[in-house]
């Protein structure tokens, strides 16, 4: 299987970042994995600026997004247990070898265009989380699934 992930900046909580580095490492034993951090778009926070900002994180995204599988992650999108996403998972390793691409968006989430191009849209949960600890629950969700595809044991 091989994983994407595509993403504007990067994590700047040290915490998380170690996080997500132990699980990427993790799922690189299991997967082969790709991390592109795109640009980020950055001194324009203001209200005004929030269609600037959707624009060039979505510029530096689309660069990345070639014929992949594309699942991004939005608040209403499709919601999975963690078998059913191991069982998704599975299921998309077998129907294509396209790399499987997931984008996560910054704090604004991304572009509507960015949204068109998705082929599934996934949500984590019901509950709001930051862009960050989206990406290092999305990778824990990740690792999970294989462990399970792999017949590891893994905690509850």
């Amino acid at each position: 299987m091989y994983l994407s992930f595509v993403w504007p900046g990067k994590i700047k909580d040290p915490a998380l970042r170690v996080m997500e580095e132990s699980y990427l490492k993790r799922i690189r034993s299991m997967s082969e994995v790709r991390v592109a951090v795109t640009q980020e778009a950055r001194g324009l926070r203001e209200k005004k600026n929030h269609g600037k900002i959707l624009e060039i994180e979505a510029a530096g995204l689309e660069k990345r997004l070639k014929d992949d599988y594309i699942i991004c992650l939005v608040d209403k999108g499709k919601q999975m247990t963690s078998a059913e996403f191991a069982d998704f998972l599975s299921r998309r390793e077998l129907e294509t070898s396209k790399p499987t691409t997931f984008v996560v968006g910054e704090f604004l989430g991304l572009a509507d265009r960015i949204l068109a191009a998705a082929d599934v849209k996934l949500s984590l949960s019901r509950m709001t989380f930051s862009h960050e600890l989206s990406r290092v629950m999305l990778l824990e969700q990740i690792y999970r699934a294989l462990t399970m595809l792999k017949g590891k044991k893994y905690a509850k």
